[in-house]
């Protein structure tokens, strides 16, 4: 069994605990946190699952100093990216195998700046460990998922991959109202919506898409559309959002190749079904990701996951942590190094049909 530590209780933290809870070669034995108040509690209890006899400790020096051979960084690093960093080097440098989707210029780890690539591998070099940093978009919904289907057509003109949420399932309010720009102002500047920053989160994905397609991209460009809400709506987890104030994004990054936009990645997000309801939607529910290959044939595959009470933010959570869970054994037997998603099979859920842990 791989000694395996869930660092972050959030959401993915939570989905990380059951996750390598149910793993059949993975033994969860340490949880961290930040907040004092759940120290001491069972980390079932934080995942909402029955009681799995590992108490949760603030105590990082000690989890690291008993030497785990795997740790899932789940802690945010939207908002706290060099600490997130500076954890994950520590890990790393302990000669755990690392897994997390906090860093997203490590998605695409070939290109990633040096000042963030080098001391990762330092700490690979020094300690012995690996690092794979993965998601669900970024992540499997564009790039081992695009790939794989891509392989069903017999022209390929266009892949697109589409995020279509409602945000207001998404429990992460600061995110949502000013990293996302949800409610505020129209003449506010998110700065997620920057210029520059979605191909700096999302350019990494249109790489891997051309690199697993053999092809070159000559440049990545932008597009953004906001909407206003027509009316204020109130929302179950993030309140009330006013009449004016932003609703709706819709952006894209798109790969050029060449001088065309071959692979595009778009998002598009609301705070409320009502705001733009003439841009795509899902399927049904609150959220989905979606591939489409424009060519001969066209082909369109809808994924749409949902989990703690059909919560479809959720879902996603524990799909990309799926992604990761699910590569920590293949990662331990591998060569110590930095790796990404086409380095990384996805592999069947060997081990897990019909059988819960708890």
């Amino acid at each position: 069994m791989i000694a395996t530590v869930v660092w972050g209780t959030g959401n993915v933290g939570r989905a990380a605990i059951r996750a390598v809870d149910a793993h059949p070669a993975l033994e969860l034995t340490a949880v961290l946190v930040h907040d004092p108040a759940k120290v001491g509690k069972d980390a079932g209890a934080l995942a909402g699952v029955g009681d799995l006899g590992v108490a949760a400790t603030d105590d990082i020096e000690a989890v690291l100093a008993a030497n785990p051979r795997a740790v899932v960084y789940a802690a945010s690093g939207d908002v706290r990216f060099d600490d997130a960093l500076a954890d994950i080097v520590r890990a790393v440098g302990t000669g755990a195998v690392v897994v997390t989707p906090a860093l997203y210029p490590l998605y695409d780890q070939r290109n990633a700046p040096p000042e963030l690539r080098d001391p990762v591998l330092a700490a690979i070099k020094e300690g012995g460990g690996s690092l794979f940093v993965s998601g669900v978009d970024p992540g499997w919904g564009n790039d081992v998922l695009p790939l794989l289907i891509s392989g069903l057509g017999t022209d390929v003109d266009v892949i697109r991959c589409q995020e279509i949420f409602d945000y207001s399932t998404y429990e992460q309010p600061d995110s949502v109202r000013y990293l996302v720009g949800m409610g505020q102002p129209m003449d506010y500047d998110p700065p997620m919506l920057m210029t520059g920053v979605p191909s700096m989160v999302w350019g990494g994905q249109v790489r891997l898409i051309a690199r697993g397609l053999g092809v070159e991209v000559d440049e990545l460009r932008e597009t953004l559309q906001r909407r206003p809400l027509e009316e204020t709506v109130s929302t179950r987890t993030m309140g009330e959002f006013e009449k004016g104030t932003q609703g709706a994004v819709r952006f894209e990054v798109q790969g050029i190749v060449d001088g065309e936009a071959r692979i595009v990645i778009e998002h598009v997000t609301r705070i409320h079904p009502s705001c733009a309801p003439d841009w795509p939607t899902p399927p049904s529910g609150d959220g989905a990701h979606r591939v489409i290959i424009e060519g001969r044939p066209r082909i369109e595959v809808s994924v749409e996951a949902s989990d703690e009470g059909e919560n479809r933010s959720a879902g996603g959570n524990a799909t990309a942590v799926g992604r990761l869970v699910g590569a920590i054994d293949w990662l331990a037997e591998a060569e110590p190094g930095l790796y990404d998603a086409l380095d990384v099979p996805l592999r069947p859920a060997a081990g897990k049909l019909g059988r819960r842990r708890s």
